[in-house]
Formats: C-alpha cells, structure tokens, sequence
C-alpha cells in the first residue's frame, strides 16, 4: 500500500483532488487556481534585447537595423543598464544616456516596436529608495524586527507598499512603456518578519504570487494590457503572463533543460512562458543560436537575449538571412500562434505541451521529454545537437512535414531531417494551419486576407481549424470538406470579415 506524508505548519488543511486525463485534470485545476489572461498580440512578436542596451543611441540602432535588415520584431528590451547606475532599479532612465525618452519611445512606436524594461523589487542601501522604503515601513524586517542591514526587500504584503511600487511603474507605463520585467522574486526571507508580524513561514511562497500580481494590475490599469515578463512563480501566478525559464548556459544541455522545464511549467497550469535564445552566461556559438532560435520561434514568446552578441547582424550576413527566414515562419503563422493562445486562456492548457498531454493512451508519448506539441496541431522536435536529422516519435495518425511536405505513418519512431530551418515540424493530417502575408510588425498585419494551407493525405475528406481575430477576441472552428482536389468551407463563421485563400500540403 503505497502512503503520502505530508507535514504542514498550519492547524488546517484543504485537500483537493483531480481525476482524469490530463487535459481534464489542468483544467480543473486552473478552474480553481486562476486561468492565464490573455497576453496582446504584440507580446507574440519577436523580443530583441541583450544584456544589455545602455543608451537612446543603442536603442535607436538596433530597431533601425531590424527593420533595415527585414527582421520582423515587435519589442525592445533594456536591461540592467537603463537606469543611471546599472542593476540598481531606480524606475528612472538615466539622464546622461537617454536624452528624451518619451520621444525614444514614442518614434519606437511609430516603427512597431513596443519597448520592455527590466527591474526587480529589491534596493541596495546605496540606492536613494532604500532609505525612502525602509522609512515609510514597506519592506521586509529581519527576524528580529529590525530593518535589513542591506539589500532591503519590498515587502508586497503591505497594502501601502504596493501602491508606492505601483506608482514608480505607472510613471513608466504612461511615458509609452509597453511591458515591465520582473526580475528575482524568489529571495523572500523565511526568517524576515512580514506586513501583519507574519513570517516567512506564511509569505515565502505568497512573494512571487503578490509580486507579479502588482506588476500585470497596475500595467493593465495603465495600458489595458495584461503582460509581463517574470521569473518567478507559485501556485496561481499563472493568471498573470508571462513567465520565463531563468538564464540558461549556452550549451546543448541548457537547451534540452530549458525545453524540459518549460513542459514541466506548462503541466503547472502556465499557458505562456518564453526564454532566452541562444543561451545567456556567454556570447551564444553560431551554430547554437540558430537550433536554438528554431525552437524559440515556435513556442508561446519569442525572446533574443542574453550576453552579446545577440543580434544577427552581429554574426554574419548568411546568418541574417537565416534568421530572417525563422522569423518569417512565425510572423506568418500568428494566426495560429494566436488563436492556440487564446484556446490556452479559455481552457487552461499551455501553448507548449507535453505529447502525453495529446495522446495520453500511448505510453510512448510519456517518455518524450525533447518533443513537443505546439498547440493542438503542430509537433516539434527541436535539434538537441549539431546534427541535420534526429530520431522523432510521432504519436498515433499521420503526420506531415512542415518544410518537406513528406508524410510520416504515427504511433512509431522515424529518422527525420530537417529542412532549411533548422528543426523538425510535422503537422497533424487534416489540420488547417491558419497563416497571414507577411510583415515586419504585428501592428502591420491584415487579418482580413488569411490563407488556410490544409495539411492533408489523399484519404483526408475533413479538415479542421481555429482562428480568432485579435479585434474581436472570439475563438472560432473551421471546419473544411473535401471538394475535387483541394478543400472548402463548409461554413464560414467569419463571413464578410476575412477573406479566405484555401490551399492544401501536398499539392
């Protein structure tokens, strides 16, 4: 008879218990304990940053040269280095660097970037907010009540203290800032003594939770968008998006670790989570960064950052050219980034999902911890190591590849090889990928013109889709019948809206 201990340092204890499959199960689960909000379509665009951009002159560079090498981005990122002392978060642009800042992001804007800026909640004594914080009684005591002799912790279980913390980010949030990362979280003292003489016993965990939901409150009241960029997390904090997986090495294994705890997450309840591509520590090797940014353009959020270089420009000009070509792949796959996106919110799944998470029947797909599904539709198994092909379980059903349209039989093992773009994507038969033309900007996009591609075998007669338009919200189904060759509408929810350009892989 198997026993669970568990020991708990409270007089009461609620028990919940889940039964069913696995999409039952986290959706349950996130019934209770909060479903993510919906993140704006440009928060799936393209993340640039390293670490770190330190002046207006730097910024204004690198959105000058994405759109003068035909990179389709929709968000800078400044790092530690925007304030006037670096790492110290101050919540103002230094002004020896930045000479008009609401200008800098206003004409960043008009180019269809969105700008993201790093800071956490902790203050060094030589930060002019330490002794501010401690004064006014917002941060966390030591365990014998006393003020912290140094780094000083804001203290989120204290009402008043958010609403200061609240009030330096809105500053930011109306000078045009689209996005706020929320950086550490995770250093919550156990022995300090909380707002209420509550220990850490109680908030330890709670800090994150408070934390991020400070953040995504006050950015939505300020701007109408929830999104954020966070590390870390507990039990609820998936209603707030998003999150991230910390600073990976740049190695093979930081990739194939960073995948693995990102599926974990996923099985958490979190339907949104990016992470640095190219591995942060060190300068990312060529040959890395362009599997990894593979991976990293077909997740939830896609996000360049970490030590220099991380702009492709900085490589080679035959890296550019490949870069562009995965970046381009997402661009024109939004719509379906998008409508899988808004299913997650509904439901509670996570974009990035284990294969088990699909096909819970096959005891295979509970071992496959380097493969994963990209929404309902589109498997991914991403190369681990500089090799052209790699061996790929496909779970039960057809699959069709995404680059070389070849057609695989399921339930079973295959040697694939990639493509132009260095990853395999195979497709479920009888899906239909939703993609729109081309563009440099999701502010850019015509959600009028979609085309559908219908992955189909010559046994395929049903097709089916989703899509939901981002000015309406609404997630729909299509649903397309077999008509001599190719396929149609059986209905079209979307009459008048969209027009629809229908093709089929294979032709």
């Amino acid at each position: 008879m198997e026993r669970i201990i568990s020991t708990v340092g409270e007089d009461n204890l609620d028990l919940f218990f889940f039964y069913g499959s696995p999409k039952e199960i986290l959706s349950e689960y996130t019934a209770l304990t909060g479903r993510s909000s919906m993140p704006p379509l440009w928060s799936f665009g393209l993340w640039m940053g390293r670490d770190t951009y330190s002046s207006e002159d730097e910024v204004r560079d690198v959105a000058k040269k994405l759109r003068n090498h035909r990179i389709p981005c929709d968000v800078v990122h400044l790092d530690t280095g925007w304030t006037e002392t670096p790492h110290r978060s101050d919540f103002e642009f230094s002004k020896s660097r930045f000479k008009d800042p609401v200008k800098m992001i206003s004409d960043l804007k008009e180019q269809g970037f969105h700008l993201s800026l790093w800071q956490l909640p902790y203050f060094n004594p030589r930060n002019p907010l330490h002794t501010e914080a401690v004064e006014s009684g917002y941060v966390v005591l030591s365990a014998n009540g006393r003020p912290p002799v140094d780094d000083a912790l804001l203290d989120f279980s204290n009402p008043l203290a958010k609403s200061w913390y609240q009030e330096k980010l809105a500053n930011l949030l109306e000078m045009g800032v689209g996005a706020i990362t929320a950086d550490f979280g995770e250093a919550a003292p156990l022995e300090g003594v909380y707002a209420d003489r509550k220990s850490g016993l109680y908030e330890h965990n709670l800090y994150p939770l408070r934390y991020n939901k400070a953040v995504v409150e006050i950015t939505e009241q300020i701007t109408g968008e929830s999104i954020m960029w966070a590390r870390s997390a507990w039990a609820g904090c998936q209603r707030y998006p998003l999150y991230f997986s910390g600073d990976p090495e740049n190695t093979d294994g930081g990739m194939a670790g960073t995948l693995r705890g990102g599926l974990s997450l996923g099985l958490c309840g979190f339907s949104f989570w990016g992470h640095f591509i190219g591995g942060f520590p060190y300068g990312s090797p060529r040959e890395l960064y362009r599997r990894w940014l593979a991976f990293g353009v077909l997740g939830s959020h896609s996000r360049c950052h970490g030590r220099p270089p991380t702009e492709p420009w900085e490589y080679d000009e035959e890296f550019v050219e490949e870069f562009r070509r995965m970046v381009e792949l997402r661009y024109r796959m939004m719509p379906y980034v998008y409508a899988q996106a808004r299913l997650c919110s509904k439901e509670g799944y996570p974009v990035m999902r284990t294969l088990f998470f699909e096909c819970p029947d096959d005891p295979t797909c509970w071992f496959i911890e380097d493969e994963y599904m990209f929404g309902e539709d589109v498997l991914v198994a991403p190369l681990m190591e500089d090799t052209p092909s790699r061996d790929v379980y496909l779970p039960p059903g057809r699959w069709i590849d995404y680059q070389t349209t070849k057609t695989y039989e399921g339930a079973g093992w295959h040697r694939i090889w990639a493509g132009k773009i260095p990853v395999v994507m195979l497709v479920k038969e009888g899906a239909a990928i939703p993609c729109l033309e081309l563009t440099q900007s999701t502010s850019d996009m015509n959600w009028r013109r979609i085309e559908l591609t219908v992955f189909a075998s010559e046994q395929t007669t049903i097709a089916e889709g989703r899509v939901c338009l981002p000015e309406e919200g609404e997630l729909h189904t299509l649903c397309l019948e077999r008509e001599g060759e190719g396929f149609a509408l059986k209905e079209d929810p979307l009459e008048e809206k969209v027009q629809w350009r229908i093709s089929t892989v294979p032709a």
